[in-house]
């Protein structure tokens, strides 16, 4: 025997479930959209070792050899000719004189690393750090070795080492770009080092300021739309977005328009959350004073730091802080000690702070420029480019601490053992983050490209 319903008894019985086939298909779609976002986070090749980079970047090129690669053979034969042949493009101006370093090395740590007092504070987080002394590049000038230190290319326009990662993991926070980078360099590359290239704009990278800008007012521009609220803003973008459907019915898909309106979403949604992270207002006084934020020296890039931990915080895949072109001493190499003294302290901070929260063992810390300098003087008191042998270093992230990994010569002049080209630096990271750098690939213009085209060794060694 069959229940007897009237129609109205039915309709009211049956809204529950009318209710949860609409609820099921929203989310459905919902989460259809969201696995095919181009932000949304991705699998890597790999399980990860890390889950962002902080990259503080010394443009310039610090010395070496007056920082963490010592050299005992300089200060015995200080004066001497260097034996041996110049390296290729640092002959112009620089004679043959070694120049012994100005500041004094001791050792620090368990590990026991040699380091110039130009770092007091990073020295008592040396433990933490892993150096890679065996460095070298291709580019002799700063245009061509900045270039390829950020997107793997001397010349050519390529995308920058976040726009790759940030294509190949997505972001963690849908409100946030992936890629941020803090008061970056306007010169030798400028926007091309931080740009996407061939890649979807969505995958660019959001600066926060740029050299020269206080740190204090550094903000992502146009964040704040006063003239036309919310809603509105949100009825253009979805015209936009009818206009565009419109145009893939009679044209097709066009991943150019895609990006471009991906970057206007985002946008869009960082209005509510970028303000908030920049603000340092909530940090305590203790906190501040740590990274030195209030003290003339390291102010500018104590705020460029915190606000890097803050994004790191926020889910933001990789951060770039910049200490802008202050470190190109071809004279005056005492002008290295006014440079420490502005990221010393700010650095150790970051160090400490990370790991304090719980961060560095999942945050890669990388910290170099784009080359390193001479151990031969050039001029009175001064060091030229060396493209042939330098040392960055990394923390976190993965990588043993306190170690050191690579050498250059008794002069700290060429990397001859364990040495690292800029392809194989960018494979590493890469691999850190859990992306294979040979399968991480792009079509465009007939054929695959990647960041470290068809070179590139993962210098496995250092994983911890």
């Amino acid at each position: 025997m069959f229940p007897q319903f009237s129609r109205r008894q039915l309709l009211q019985s049956a809204s529950t479930g009318f209710g949860y086939m609409a609820f099921a298909g929203l989310a459905a779609e919902q989460a259809h959209a969201a696995t095919n976002h181009p932000l949304a986070p991705k699998t890597g090749h790999h399980p990860a070792r890390a889950k962002r980079v902080i990259f503080l970047f010394m443009h310039g090129g610090p010395s070496q050899v007056d920082t963490f690669d010592y050299k005992p053979a300089l200060a015995k034969y200080d004066g001497g000719d260097l034996p041996g042949e110049l390296a290729k493009g640092t002959s112009g101006g620089t004679g043959r004189k070694l120049m012994k370093s100005p500041w004094k090395f001791q050792q620090h740590g368990e590990c026991g690393h040699w380091m110039s007092s130009l770092f007091p504070h990073v020295a008592k987080h040396v433990d933490d750090l892993c150096f890679l002394s065996g460095l070298h590049t291709d580019g002799q000038s700063h245009g061509q070795a900045v270039l390829q230190l950020h997107t793997g290319a001397q010349l050519l326009t390529r995308p920058s080492v976040g726009s790759w990662l940030v294509y190949g993991l997505g972001s963690e926070n849908k409100n946030l770009p992936g890629f941020v980078t803090i008061c970056p360099t306007r010169g030798h590359g400028g926007v091309l080092n931080y740009g996407n290239a061939f890649l979807p704009a969505v995958y660019q990278g959001t600066s926060v300021g740029s050299a020269g800008t206080p740190a204090s007012s550094a903000t992502i521009k146009n964040i704040v739309n006063t003239d036309v609220p919310p809603d509105v803003q949100r009825k253009q973008l979805d015209f936009l977005q009818s206009l565009n459907a419109t145009h893939r019915k009679h044209i097709g898909d066009d991943h150019r328009i895609d990006g471009v309106m991906e970057s206007f979403e985002l946008a869009f949604r960082m209005q509510s959350a970028v303000p908030d992270v920049c603000d340092l207002a909530g940090e305590s006084t203790e906190t501040l004073k740590m990274y030195g934020i209030g003290e003339k020296p390291t102010d500018d890039f104590g705020r460029q730091c915190l606000m890097a931990r803050r994004f790191a915080e926020a889910g933001v895949r990789y951060i770039q802080v910049s200490h802008s072109f202050k470190w190109d001493q071809h004279g005056n190499l005492k002008q290295h000690e006014k440079n420490a003294l502005e990221v010393d302290q700010p650095i150790a901070a970051l160090l400490e702070d990370l790991k304090a929260r719980g961060l560095l063992e999942d945050t890669l810390v990388l910290w170099g420029g784009e080359f390193g300098r001479t151990p031969v003087a050039q001029g009175k008191d001064g060091r030229d480019h060396n493209p042939v042998g330098f040392t960055m270093w990394m923390a976190g992230g993965g990588v043993k601490s306190g170690l050191t990994y690579g050498e250059t010569d008794e002069f700290g002049y060429f990397a001859v053992k364990e040495k690292m080209h800029m392809h194989d630096l960018h494979a590493t990271i890469l691999w850190l983050m859990g992306i294979d750098h040979e399968r991480l690939t792009y079509r465009y213009a007939g054929r695959d490209f990647r960041l470290t085209d068809v070179f590139g060794r993962v210098a496995t060694e250092i994983f911890a």
